[in-house]
């Protein structure tokens, strides 16, 4: 059975994966001439790579880490000390880390990481941000759902708890979350993570892809696609999905004019894109009306080539800047950017509504402005800027706001021959690649379900 999907980024390439594993056709229609999506990159005139965002996979991640299993590339992730690492703005050139013990279960090891800090948070905070954790760790991911009535801001006031904890910890990590800050994401977007890290022994765990997302991840992903009968095309745009005198799919037309008809239908875009294709019939259904609730958040990734080595480490680092989230330098941290004499850094600049619409140049600018603060040994004097690459995505992950959680449509829809794949459809990892994995493999399965009897697994 034919399967059309129109996306080839982690949602759709997942999709099409594990349908193939079911004995279906995927065929995988990408509107650029790169796949990947979010996870997109490219190759410069020196060969270097630039990617759409610094990603980092955490072992919490099982159908990632499965995924990974299953293409027989495991070792292509390298793992991190379990340590999460902080920028000290007040202590230029310094950093903090919560260290997780490795001999004890979650989660004693992330309370041991906690309590063992004493630069970022006093005690009376941490006892106090501790109490208020506690409904969430008792009670589980019911409560932490139900939470999503109010912002992270909100929470913690609820709980009260010291806004000093948002100040220094929680601005980073909402930031790369979700590139937004405290006062806009969702407290169940924190709080799932935060769950799931005190939970489940060593699930904040990180790890970076050892090379480029298109050589190490899609590449493989693509072989194993098409050598099971699968077929993946690119810049094959999708304009309008046609319908026939049921209302059900009849087939996708491209911007070509070329009509590519199928005997099932995938849509594994973006939110926004999706939102301009529904077809006017469908636009009463309360399912396809609650896709307007949607929206992506704009985000902007860095890359910076200097002539020397910084001081970093080989780590994910939040950089607790104001216009800067995460960042890592990657000839230390990626062996397959690794430089002995230079440093690559690798930035989010987030939140970017306000900046996504200015030039590269003055983007770059305010970057190395912020970053004298955390090299200040090293810039603006000595280290000099060889060559940059901003890429940006004006609409990237959907942006988790509060009360988001209950329009989130099931990878089913109301259509029999038409369904869902996506990090905004409904699955617990929220706007992630983990997202986008799970959603790809719950479409397979609520289609498989339909129409044959064997089903992949999933992990929640």
């Amino acid at each position: 059975m034919r399967v059309a999907i129109a996306g080839g980024g982690l949602a759709g390439l997942s999709t099409a994966k594990y349908l193939v594993d079911q004995g279906f056709q995927p065929l995988v229609l990408e509107r650029r001439d790169v796949l990947g999506g979010k996870v997109a990159a490219w190759q410069d005139e020196d060969g270097d790579w630039y990617e759409t965002g610094l990603h980092a996979f955490f072992k919490a991640y099982a159908n990632m880490l499965q995924l990974f299993r299953e293409l027989g590339i495991e070792d292509r992730l390298q793992w991190k000390d379990h340590a999460l690492i902080f920028a000290m703005p007040n202590a230029p050139g310094t950093f903090s880390r919560y260290d997780f013990p490795k001999i004890l279960p979650g989660p004693l090891d992330g309370i041991v990481a906690i309590l063992g800090n004493n630069e970022m948070l006093t005690w009376e905070e941490k006892i106090k941000f501790g109490l208020g954790l506690i409904p969430a760790i008792i009670k589980g991911q019911e409560y932490v759902e139900a939470m999503d009535q109010y912002s992270w801001t909100e929470w913690l006031r609820k709980q009260g708890i010291p806004e000093r904890v948002n100040q220094e910890v929680f601005i980073a990590m909402s930031k790369a979350l979700n590139f937004i800050d405290p006062d806009e994401i969702s407290a169940t977007v924190v709080l799932t993570a935060l769950n799931r890290f005190l939970r489940e022994q060593k699930s904040s765990k990180i790890a970076l892809l050892d090379g480029a997302p298109p050589e190490r991840l899609l590449e493989p992903m693509i072989d194993y696609i098409e050598k099971r009968g699968g077929e993946i095309r690119t810049q094959k745009n999708v304009e309008e999905i046609l319908l026939n005198e049921k209302g059900q799919v009849r087939g996708l037309r491209m911007s070509s004019g070329e009509v590519i008809t199928s005997d099932l239908y995938v849509s594994a875009m973006p939110v926004d894109p999706l939102k301009l294709l529904v077809p006017e019939p469908w636009r009463e259904m309360t399912y396809f009306q609650n896709l307007q609730h949607f929206e992506g958040v704009p985000v902007i990734n860095i890359h910076l080539w200097f002539d020397q080595k910084f001081n970093t480490v080989d780590h994910l680092l939040f950089s607790r800047s104001d216009l800067l989230s995460v960042y890592a330098d990657m000839s230390v941290a990626c062996k397959g950017y690794e430089d002995p004499n230079k440093s690559m850094l690798e930035l989010v600049f987030a939140p970017a509504k306000d900046w996504i619409s200015r030039p590269d140049e003055e983007i770059i600018a305010a970057t190395l402005k912020e970053l004298e603060i955390l090299f200040p040994d090293q810039l603006p004097h000595k280290a000099k800027l060889l060559k940059y690459h901003v890429v940006k995505t004006p609409r990237s992950v959907y942006k988790s706001v509060p009360g988001l959680e209950k329009y989130k449509p099931s990878q089913k829809s109301p259509i029999p021959n038409f369904f869902l794949a996506g990090d905004f459809t409904k699955q617990p990892y929220l706007a992630s690649m983990e997202g986008a994995v799970l959603s790809g493999k719950l479409c397979a399965m609520e289609i498989s379900r339909a129409f044959t009897a064997k089903t992949p697994v999933a992990h929640a």
